[in-house]
């Protein structure tokens, strides 16, 4: 099947921004922002601002994390197939169904803790009041909409994929789990459950049981009926059964050097035509890239790490009416140079980056499906190859919390791609061409 036109860059940018928005928001739970802000060693205290009296409502506090999460996942929907070729194409037709029975993981590491005698936030009584109402409201929400909504599973098996269960209850769970520790002993009780949790969702996606915006507004719906959860037990008990103060980060220094290690996704955007052999011109429609990257900052300024990426771009012929049938482009790629950062504020930096490295291109053999003798189905094939790359881009980061940050990015990437044809026996050689994309994206980081 071929796949749909180009969206606009303008709906691809809403996209973008709202969903991993919604992914890096999380990390707004895992501690309290500092009372003032500092911006470059000038204090703001004492000055209220709008922004200032929203994030410091209850609404606001209960629904900043979950809210985003559910309507990216709305948002994302239509663009779930995207997701789908990238996974298609670099995980095997395997399932392995250990997400059915370790998505408890974070709460029962919380009931550990509390049988040990390590004091959290609230006493039993409390924390099982807390819990309860959450996983009633999870139960709740989730079923109810798995039932009336009717989406069919990537796999094709039910119509009760949307939202993610397995998703919305390990986020459940490691909501507990920083509530209870994360907020009064350490923010990496926080780190390590979210990020237990997103792998659930992840493996979700790569067993083939969910797609992306299943897994976003699972993560959603579980994030906040924690949070409600517990909002309704504080109603309940008041000050009665809180054993430890939350942490205090109002003194951190957030003019540390900007080291990181995180996730991303994004879109691919290829705007220039591939021409095989023969002349046939390829372009492609918006595709999705995931991976992982990293920097080590000497000082604020400057830092060198690297990045590796998989990324998947659906192809299809500029003539309408020419009848061809081929898979993604699918690229793995790996680089290594500088990264740059200029604190613009105490929680906000501008960045830029320039690596080299190698991309291999999968092969991709293009056949006419129309033609009825086998050996004249092959037209043409982009073969599997390895070249150096370059990458450059900027980036807008804010750091959330001492060890948590959101991240997004503008990329531009040089590969170089290699073109073959076969006619009358003979096979014939392409010149090389060179690739121009752009990756738009985002993605949540690990601060050290």
């Amino acid at each position: 099947m071929r796949p749909t036109p180009p969206k606009s860059l303008a709906r691809w940018t809403t996209i973008v921004l709202l969903s991993l928005f919604s992914y890096a928001v999380a990390g707004q739970s895992l501690a309290p922002l500092a009372t003032d802000t500092t911006y470059l060693g000038h204090t703001m205290a004492g000055k209220t601002r709008l922004i200032d009296k929203i994030t410091t409502t209850k609404a606001f506090q209960i629904s900043r994390v979950g809210v985003p999460l559910i309507i990216g996942g709305l948002i994302i929907k239509g663009e779930d197939e995207h997701f789908r070729f990238l996974r298609n194409t670099y995980t095997p037709d395997l399932k392995f169904p250990y997400d059915d029975y370790i998505t408890l993981v974070p709460l029962a590491t919380t009931l550990g803790l509390k049988i040990a005698g390590v004091k959290g936030r609230s006493s039993w009584g409390r924390m099982l009041v807390s819990d309860a109402f959450s996983a009633a409201l999870v139960a709740i929400s989730v079923n109810s909409l798995k039932y009336s909504l009717k989406v069919r599973r990537p796999d094709g098996t039910k119509r009760n994929s949307f939202p993610s269960g397995h998703t919305a209850v390990a986020f459940m769970s490691a909501t507990m789990l920083h509530k209870e520790y994360g907020l009064t002993r350490s923010p990496w009780f926080s780190i390590g459950a979210y990020a237990y949790a997103t792998g659930i969702g992840l493996s979700r996606i790569l067993n083939n049981r969910h797609w992306v915006s299943d897994v976003m507004a699972g993560a959603g719906f579980g994030i906040l009926s924690t949070e409600l959860g517990y909002f309704l037990a504080d109603l309940i008990f008041k000050d009665r059964g809180l054993q430890s103060p939350l942490l205090d980060f109002s003194d951190y220094d957030f003019q540390r050097p900007p080291s990181f290690f995180g996730l991303h996704m994004g879109f691919n955007l290829l705007p220039t035509p591939i021409t095989l052999p023969n002349g046939i011109r390829l372009t492609t429609t918006a595709g999705s890239s995931a991976g992982f990257e990293g920097a080590w900052f000497a000082n604020r300024f400057i830092g060198i790490g690297g990045r590796l990426s998989a990324a998947s771009l659906p192809l299809y012929p500029s003539e309408s009416d020419l009848e061809i049938q081929l898979d993604p482009l699918s690229v793995l790629s790996g680089s290594v140079g500088a990264y740059f950062s200029y604190p613009v504020a105490n929680y906000f930096l501008i960045g830029g980056k320039c690596l080299v490295g190698g991309s291999y291109f999968l092969k991709n053999t293009i056949t006419n499906p129309a033609n009825e003798q086998a050996e004249e189905l092959k037209i043409a094939e982009i073969d599997d190859f390895f070249g150096a790359n370059l990458i450059t881009g900027a980036s807008v980061t804010c750091a959330l919390k001492p060890q948590l940050g959101i991240r997004l990015f503008f990329d531009y990437n040089l590969n170089p791609i290699r073109l073959e044809m076969e006619e009358n026996a003979v096979s014939y050689t392409g010149k090389r061409q060179w690739l121009h994309s752009m990756t738009l994206g985002g993605s949540i980081n690990v601060m050290f």
